[in-house]
């Protein structure tokens, strides 16, 4: 049920949010000539899958995991998407493909060695990573990895529809404060 409520919302999402979305490439190609961001994350089973976001960091920017990058990289624009989650829209795509849920554990970096050991041993790896969940919601980052895993895997043990429908629309109105940058 839950993945065909992925395919449902994420293909309503991209359909009615396109004009959105064109508006989105055409302001981030002013900002930094390249809109769209894309970055090999670890997905289902630690399989690699490339996410597709809207950049908020300069190019140049080393591709490390959020809490790891500075501050000075996010441009004025990019503080805009991220302030208002719009820099996860084109992450629909990700789950209309089946890589990704709505729902479910933020897709990882393979060198978050740490971080991919504890949700291993977890069982989270089994599920598809998600753009939210209990974490996003709390404001867990990567950043603490033995939380991370933990509150991922209670979050995954009580996935229902009620929870998954309950964490999107807690993730609409703004809770959360998403992945911490270094000062």
């Amino acid at each position: 049920m839950i993945r065909l409520l992925d395919v449902l919302i994420s293909l309503l999402g991209l359909l009615l949010g396109m004009p959105v979305l064109l508006v989105l490439i055409v302001l981030g190609l002013f900002d930094t000539g390249s809109p769209l961001f894309r970055q090999e994350r670890v997905g289902r089973f630690g399989r690699p899958f490339t996410l597709i976001k809207f950049r908020t960091m300069r190019k140049d920017t080393a591709s490390v995991a959020s809490h790891l990058a500075s501050s000075s990289s996010i441009t004025r624009y990019g503080r805009f998407l991220r302030r208002t989650k719009l820099d996860e829209i084109p992450q629909l795509w990700n789950v209309l493909r089946g890589d990704m849920s709505l729902v479910g554990p933020r897709p990882c970096l393979a060198s978050q060695e740490e971080l991919i050991s504890q949700r291993k041993a977890l069982g989270v790896l089994n599920a598809r990573p998600g753009i939210t969940g209990l974490a996003q919601i709390n404001g867990i980052d990567m950043s603490t990895p033995e939380l991370l895993a933990s509150t991922d895997a209670r979050m995954l043990e009580e996935l229902s529809v009620a929870t998954y429908l309950r964490y999107i629309f807690l993730t609409a109105l703004g809770r959360g404060a998403g992945d911490r940058v270094r000062g």
